[in-house]
């Protein structure tokens, strides 16, 4: 095919966007507003990458399975090249309990669950480096798109390329497609949308505010070991440590928006770091003699989720445009998704462009695809983040006690499913084949097999089960509060009025 592809963005959907299709033939430009990485390696990327259009860039990041196998199968060449810059591959046996391994026996299937994770520069560096040496991809840094081209023909709205502006002015680009990969401050959907497109969305807050703190290894140190847990959930705040590139690593808060007191602190890095010192899980890793932090606490709000459909009503909303990654779809960051979202939507399309060339045809077929293979785990991110905010709302009113079905659901995630993926390596599997992206998110549960042994767990006396329980990720929100010299009556009285 010799049809000319217009990208908005080199971000990771943009670079997803230029795998998928570069192999296809087409002459793809992607248009990037910031400027070029530096030319060193990952740690110059991470100190002086100016990236304006990404605001994310300098939290954890990690690529699912999921996206973890697309990369490794469609381009080994660049899973190789991550590798050799530092990025890390978590595999199964990390995920073991002591339980799971006094009877473990591996088997194939052990080898897809695996998480890459790195500093987000890192990956971007890496996967631009290796796409700009396709003869066909070209990235021209610095070109802001002002917005899209559009004409009113027989068969309705098409985008027949951009409006951009770069170090030689103001000029038009005319392309055949044009697919937006400008994340969540692209604003190509609402002009179609103001022009007449029949695009339809739905957008509701994730409820949380994202805090990530960098971190490296002293010289000659290696990683600590711990039984208490990198990641957890205190019930109030989130946390996740992510090993990354070279000896660096980083660490994620996670809090709800109407913990208004601890949001405020938390961008105070002897707060973040107060914070860390009592949670077990961390304190291992930040202890002065094994890293130190580096640079500021980044701080992240406004986290929507959303769902676009550009599929319209009977008939296309939009011909010769498609959105990928954050611009068609957004998650809360939490849960690990949106990089493995963009990549997915963007070996969709390339399906979609090489099976038919009909315009039409293809918006359709795309919506249809991305809808069948992301909404799923959509409106299960979607759902958890609707109770986590009902919980956040719960622990901030006074005398709250939850109701009988409410207990019993705990009990049942608590003492029943979580303990039985904590004893049972099958059932981790089948976990986490929802996790990565590799079946339906709830496909597991469903399973007769699985619900039954989940039932014999739940069952089983507390006291016979005992050793399955993982240690206390922390304190309580008091005592944590208190401890960091925060007050935590300030948000419930609030709450409460």
């Amino acid at each position: 095919m010799h049809e000319r592809v217009l990208v908005i963005g080199a971000g990771i959907a943009g670079l997803c966007t230029a795998l998928a299709l570069a192999p296809t033939g087409r002459d793809i430009v992607i248009l990037e507003r910031d400027p070029p990485p530096p030319t060193g390696g990952p740690d110059e990327a991470f100190q002086d990458w100016s990236r304006r259009g990404v605001g994310h860039l300098r939290h954890s990041h990690a690529f699912l399975a999921r996206l973890r196998t697309i990369i490794k199968t469609e381009h080994p060449e660049l899973h190789a090249d991550l590798l050799r810059a530092g990025c890390r591959e978590l595999g199964f046996d990390r995920m073991l309990t002591d339980l799971h391994r006094a009877d473990y026996r591996p088997r194939p299937e052990d080898r897809d669950f695996v998480v890459l994770t790195s500093r987000r520069t890192t990956l971007e560096l890496v996967i631009r480096r290796y796409v700009e040496h396709h003869p066909n991809v070209r990235i021209a840094s610095e070109t802001f798109v002002r917005k899209l081209l559009t004409q009113l023909t027989p068969e309705g709205l098409r985008v027949v390329g951009v409006s951009v502006t770069d170090a030689a002015g103001a000029r038009d680009v005319i392309s055949d497609i044009v697919i937006d990969a400008g994340g969540r401050t692209s604003s190509g959907i609402e002009q179609l949308v103001e022009e007449g497109a029949a695009i339809t969305e739905e957008s509701e807050s994730t409820g949380i505010i994202y805090f990530t703190r960098h971190f490296r290894l002293l010289p000659g140190v290696e990683e600590p070991r711990s039984k208490a847990p990198g990641t957890g959930d205190l019930g109030f705040l989130k946390f996740g440590l992510f090993p990354g590139d070279n000896g660096c690593f980083s660490i994620t808060i996670c809090v709800p928006e109407v913990e208004l007191e601890l949001r405020k602190a938390m961008v105070n890095p002897e707060v973040f770091q107060a914070i860390c010192a009592r949670i077990p899980g961390l304190v291992p890793w930040i202890d002065p003699a094994i890293s130190e932090g580096v640079g500021r606490v980044y701080g992240m709000g406004e986290l929507n989720s959303r769902w676009r459909d550009i599929s319209g009503d009977g008939t296309p909303a939009v011909l010769g445009y498609f959105a990928v990654g954050d611009s068609l779809v957004r998650t809360n960051p939490l849960y690990g998704r949106g990089c493995s979202f963009a990549a997915v939507s963007a070996y969709l399309l390339r399906d979609v462009l090489v099976s038919t060339e009909d315009a039409g045809t293809r918006v359709t077929e795309y919506q249809e695809r991305v809808t069948a293979e992301l909404r799923p785990y959509y409106l299960n991110m979607r759902d958890q983040d609707r109770s986590a905010i009902r919980r956040a709302k719960q622990n901030l009113t006074p005398g709250y006690r939850p109701s009988i079905k409410s207990r019993v659901l705990k009990s049942f995630l608590e003492d029943g499913v979580n303990i039985a993926v904590r004893s049972d390596a099958n059932l981790l599997r089948e976990a986490l084949r929802g996790f990565h992206m590799l079946e339906h998110p709830s496909a597991w549960l469903k399973r007769p097999d699985n619900i039954a042994k989940i039932m014999r767990y739940w069952a089983t006396r507390r006291a016979l089960k005992a050793d399955a329980y993982p240690p206390k990720p922390g304190p309580g929100r008091v005592e944590l509060m208190r401890g960091v010299g925060l007050s935590p009556e300030a948000d419930m009285i609030k709450a409460a009025a």
